[in-house]
């Protein structure tokens, strides 16, 4: 069995409105210093068979095809 983790975030020039949430709140709860938050998604996706090409490129459709909006998100994959 192979296990793959997909990372999706907002293209850097999307608004990222939840992130903004998150940093406006942290100096509230005493966490100064962060001058930044981007919010984002993570898959655990376990296949059948090897981590090889073929369930990589699988994976890949899976993130392009569902999993990440191309628009406005990009996504990272990796085996693990």
């Amino acid at each position: 069995m192979a296990r793959f983790i997909v990372e999706v975030m907002l293209k850097p020039e999307i608004l990222d409105s939840q992130g903004q949430a998150v940093a406006r709140a942290l100096p509230r709860l005493g966490f100064e210093g962060v001058t930044g938050v981007r919010q984002g998604k993570r898959f655990e996706i376990e296949v059948e068979g090897p981590a090889d090409e073929a369930a990589t490129e699988r994976v890949r459709k899976m993130a392009e095809t569902l999993l990440a909006n191309p628009v406005i998100e990009t996504f990272e994959l990796r085996a693990e």
